[in-house]
């Protein structure tokens, strides 16, 4: 800015004298500096510029306006990636991101818009439209995973409203009983902790039936060569709706089944037989088939089991979901732990223990987009904006998964973890001879091993660009995907391919 500017400035606002523990000092605002906190997202606005995935974000996006005066639409966008980015949880939010000196113009925009006109730049979305869009979005963050044999799993989480918004309606909440709520039915593939889709419904929605019918039509839509290889889920999806519904398109699934009274007669059946076997964890299983009265046919089922120990063998109360508790004659204080599996597939009882086990990173998922990312808030009276808005936030967590991974691919860092390794750092912009240059002050004690990652993370992305000019922007996301989940497609994330009949037969 130049010393005269800097001086001119202090004598207008003035400077205020404050004693602090290491002796005085004189503060003093300065409105007009380019500085950031968000310092290191230079780098992910060059993986997203690299990628494709924003520009062409931007250009689909069925937002229109005919006032000259009106917001642009990249604007807009560009306010609500920041924003997500950010780990803001409210519209008012943005109001703290709406001075950032450096990162509009990066994102190719003037400044960014207010809380208000992001609000209503959603209200102008059709709902259809939009959610087409941001569908069309979300599965290009995936598709070129999908050749690789994957697992698909199905969840509902529920988020806990305190207003009068559309929707708002007091069903399932096991945490809030009696609460208004929305549902967030989500599916994702397992391993690399992508969103695949996700939908708010009102709180009363939270079974698989008001979910399922949009998820078979997805299914349907992917090439054969693209479908998962199993599909996974809790006791919600047990029903026969569901199993009848994949066996119907020769879908491998394995779900968890409740325990009714014919599964408790089964477990009876089964406790005192030779056959149990080593399940993995403290668990042991054994096999057999049922046919409940409300199934179309005989399904095979792995029983399990665990010892009780501590706390959980001298209570005497039973949970009919989880416990169920029978003593031997011999070992009067053995208690057990079931859970019954119904599945499709032939893997034999350790695998399939094992792979529902695995099935509990689902909630990690949920876990970490409620709380560290959007799907906690961004509430709105209407619930059509709700559902624009929550696949917006699974769009742009899966933008930065794949860039955190790029940096780190051999393991998923959350964004309480990633945030302040790969994005946060206070950046100051100065410009001279026609060069714009941003330094950069980290405050993390990892300072000098983010540098060499972000350093090398930028080199990647140069060589890419340089030697893939002619790549289109699909062909250029999947080198990408390609190297950061390199582990995810050499071991393969899903279970082994199922025989066919010919390998069967032999």
């Amino acid at each position: 800015m130049g010393e005269a500017p800097r001086k001119a400035l202090v004598r207008q606002n003035g400077a205020i004298a404050l004693d602090t523990f290491g002796g005085r000092i004189h503060v003093e605002w300065d409105p007009a500096a380019a500085v950031t906190p968000l310092g290191q997202l230079p780098f992910f606005i060059e993986f997203l510029k690299v990628s494709g995935v924003f520009e062409a974000w931007v250009t689909d996006c069925p937002l229109a306006y005919h006032s000259n005066h009106a917001s642009d639409k990249r604007a807009v966008l560009a306010t609500l990636l920041l924003s997500i980015l950010a780990g803001h949880h409210r519209y008012a939010h943005i109001t703290a991101i709406r001075h950032d000196g450096i990162h509009p113009e990066l994102l190719g925009v003037a400044h960014l818009v207010s809380e208000d006109a992001a609000r209503r730049a959603l209200a102008r979305i059709d709902e259809s439209s939009g959610v087409a869009w941001l569908d069309r979005h979300l599965a290009k963050t995936t598709q070129p995973l999908l050749t690789t044999p994957w697992i698909l799993d199905l969840d509902a989480t529920v988020k806990c409203l305190y207003g009068k918004q559309e929707g708002a309606v007091v069903g399932y909440n096991p945490k809030k009983p009696g609460r208004p709520s929305h549902s967030y039915h989500s599916a994702w593939m397992a391993n690399t902790r992508l969103a695949l889709a996700v939908d708010v419904l009102p709180g009363n929605e939270t079974a698989p039936l008001h979910s399922m019918p949009g998820i078979w039509a997805w299914l349907d839509a992917l090439p054969k060569k693209a479908r998962p290889a199993l599909l996974r889920g809790d006791v919600a999806y047990g029903s026969e709706s569901v199993l009848r519904e994949a066996e119907a398109r020769d879908q491998p699934y394995l779900t968890k089944l409740r325990l009714t009274k014919n599964v408790k007669h089964l477990i009876k059946t089964l406790f005192r037989s030779n056959e149990w076997e080593e399940a993995g964890q403290g668990w042991e299983g054994v096999e057999d088939t049922l046919m409940l009265s409300g199934w179309s046919r005989a399904r095979r089922v792995i029983v399990l089991r665990r010892p009780l120990t501590g706390e959980m063998l001298m209570t005497e109360k039973d949970d009919d979901q989880e416990l169920l508790a029978f003593i031997e004659s011999d070992v009067p204080t053995k208690r057990y732990e079931y859970a019954v599996l119904v599945t499709s597939t032939p893997y034999e009882i350790l695998a399939l223990a094992q792979l529902y086990r695995d099935r509990a990173d689902a909630e990690n998922n949920f876990d970490e987009l409620k709380n560290q990312w959007g799907w906690g808030g961004f509430t709105t009276q209407d619930l059509a904006r709700c559902r624009l808005m929550a696949r917006m936030v699974a769009l742009v967590y899966n933008w930065w998964t794949l860039f955190v991974r790029l940096a780190q691919p051999h393991k998923h860092f959350e964004a309480i973890s990633s945030r302040p390794l790969l994005l946060h750092g206070v950046a100051t912009q100065t410009q001279h001879a026609g060069q714009t240059r941003l330094t950069i002050t980290s405050l993390h004690a990892k300072q000098s091993a983010i540098q060499a990652v972000l350093t090398n993370l930028a080199g990647f992305l140069r060589t890419l660009k340089a030697t893939a000019e002619q790549w289109t922007d699909a062909e250029r996301l999947r080198a990408i995907l390609t190297r950061a989940f390199a582990k995810f497609m050499l071991t393969t994330a899903g279970p082994p391919a199922l025989p066919t009949s010919e390998t069967a037969a032999t």
